[in-house]
């Protein structure tokens, strides 16, 4: 069974960290682009990052660009999001996808997670 499970959201103050994990379960991840979608209440799913394969490049919306990280741990079948200094405006449910190539666009990707909130809240 094709699977993504993420994990890692929460509750954080502004300025804060979290980090998010984007579990692969049924296939190997590291053969995909895996992308990090969010969505706020009453706004559209947007792109966020993504890493590609098998290149493992990177890409960033300009609005989270030098405070998040993507990355992948091959060995853990997982690709993370560090999140640096989080801004009320973060606030969403953060998905995984994967599919066969980075880009924002939600069609592009095939498989989703269930989603894991963030708050960003004082």
């Amino acid at each position: 069974q094709v699977q993504l499970v993420e994990s890692g959201g929460g509750l954080v103050q502004p300025g804060g960290s979290l980090r998010l994990s984007c579990a692969a379960a049924g296939f190997t991840l590291d053969s995909y682009a895996v992308g990090w979608f969010r969505q706020a209440p009453g706004q559209e799913r947007e792109g966020v990052s993504c890493i590609s394969s098998p290149d493992g490049s990177t890409s960033y919306v300009d609005s989270v660009k030098g405070r998040f990280t993507i990355s992948r741990d091959n060995a853990k079948n997982t690709v993370y999001l560090q999140m640096n200094s989080l801004k009320p405006e973060d606030t969403a449910v953060y998905y995984c996808a994967a599919g066969s190539r980075c880009a924002y666009i939600p069609g592009e990707f095939g498989a989703w997670g269930q989603g894991t909130q963030v708050t960003v809240s004082s």
